[in-house]
């Protein structure tokens, strides 16, 4: 089996790493997560801030439920001129997505909750073990169980029923009272928090805040083995949420509100994001969102979507979530899914996905954060020529920034 290094946030430089499909996840523990070379937070200055191109909006005819900011630059993209928007402007203009699909923005509070000890996965059957997870090593501490402490609360993001964040929070004991960095890991689809917990024990045994979330519509924020699909097929019908990943992304951006302000016991500045699959996607463009995660790395999850409409290669990323795009396919009287059935579900769902917040626009975005993208050579899902674009946009965004160390390695082990 192919092996590689994952979930690296130790001194990580600006880099993308293509590697085999099959990825172990037993080398998978850094050491520190360095302090980000600039202070960061949701606005940054627009001054000398590179430029990235977008699509302009033609039409908005099929837009509900968006401020003006949203119809005019997000909804039903069509064939158009390409415009200059600093990154600031395209952060500026996802927050305003997210922000137009709450049901009630509320303070951010704070619930005590207790261990889950019957985890909700939506596969079935369902996992019960995982060689890789479980084989993440941890550093060697006497007594670990003892010194292993174990937070689960809920963070209030919204109004709505799926506005309650089930958080797990793995860490140890100490009796000095400096600031430790945080990472949070997120998981991929159907999977919950505590699938997690090997990498969450690992990283905490080498002085981390390890932190887990249950993304929309998984884990304690699920009812039953289809809650999931369900929910992608009703974002299609009515249009006002967006289940896969962008509604998770406002949430991260709760959570490192909580993780910034409302813990004296973590370095704000150093705070790293990582996940798998789904958690790739949560955690690539949770970074894109919120410059307060320091350093990033998208595990088989950052993908170009408009490239895989364009070059036929969009039907591996569609099998995983297939029963919305045969909802569609329905409703839009086809006889079998294709690239316009793809393309109006993006559009429905996660407006902007297949344009101006697509890969070769807000990867580039994240820098000049440490950058570390792991994707499989033969990942039907996640194509590797789709980086193509993205790989050399965020090279001259990372020139731009005078960070030097942006490299791009394709590596392959046996």
């Amino acid at each position: 089996m192919a092996t590689t290094s994952s979930f690296l946030v130790h001194q990580v430089p600006h880099i993308i790493i293509t590697t085999p499909s099959h990825i172990d996840l037993r080398h998978t523990c850094g050491t520190n997560v360095p302090t980000p070379p600039s202070k960061h937070n949701l606005h940054p200055t627009r001054k000398n801030q590179n430029r990235v191109n977008t699509f302009r909006v033609k039409s908005d005819t099929e837009s509900t439920h968006f401020s003006d900011l949203s119809k005019k630059t997000i909804i039903n993209i069509m064939e158009g001129e390409i415009s200059d928007i600093d990154h600031a402007e395209l952060r500026d203009q996802f927050l305003a997505l997210l922000r137009s699909r709450r049901s009630h923005q509320v303070p951010l509070t704070v619930e005590q909750a207790k261990p889950v000890t019957d985890p909700m996965y939506q596969d079935n059957p369902p996992p019960r073990f995982s060689e890789a997870m479980e084989s993440c090593p941890k550093v060697d501490v006497e007594n670990f169980r003892e010194l292993l402490v174990e937070e689960n609360m809920y963070l209030y993001t919204e109004a709505s029923e799926q506005g309650r964040l089930p958080v797990l929070i793995l860490s140890m004991k100490q009796t000095c009272k400096a600031k430790r960095p945080a990472i949070v890991f997120l998981h991929s689809t159907h999977k919950c928090k505590e699938w997690l917990r090997p990498l969450l024990e690992a990283y905490a045994s080498r002085g981390y805040f390890a932190v887990a979330i249950d993304s929309r519509y998984h884990g304690e924020r699920a009812s039953s083995l289809t809650t999931y699909r369900e929910a992608l097929v009703s974002s299609w019908k009515k249009g006002d949420t967006m289940p896969f990943i962008f509604d998770t992304v406002w949430d991260l951006i709760k959570l490192g509100d909580y993780l910034t302000q409302q813990r004296d016991d973590i370095d704000s500045a150093r705070i790293g994001i990582t996940g798998e699959s789904l958690g790739g996607m949560h955690a690539w463009f949770a970074a894109f969102a919120d410059t307060r995660y320091a350093v990033v790395v998208p595990i088989i999850g950052v993908q170009g979507f408009r490239w895989a409409i364009d070059n036929d290669k969009w039907q591996g990323r569609v099998d995983s979530i297939k029963a919305v795009f045969e909802e569609a396919r329905v409703d839009l009287g086809k006889s079998v899914i294709d690239k316009d059935v793809v393309e109006k579900v993006w559009d429905r769902i996660n407006p902007g996905l297949t344009s101006q917040f697509d890969a070769p626009y807000t990867i580039p975005a994240i820098a000049p954060r440490p950058l570390l993208i792991l994707n499989g050579e033969e990942d039907p899902r996640c194509p590797l020529p789709g980086l193509d674009i993205p790989k050399s946009k965020a090279e001259t965004s990372y020139k731009a920034h005078n960070a030097d160390s942006f490299k791009v390695v394709h590596l392959i082990m046996n």
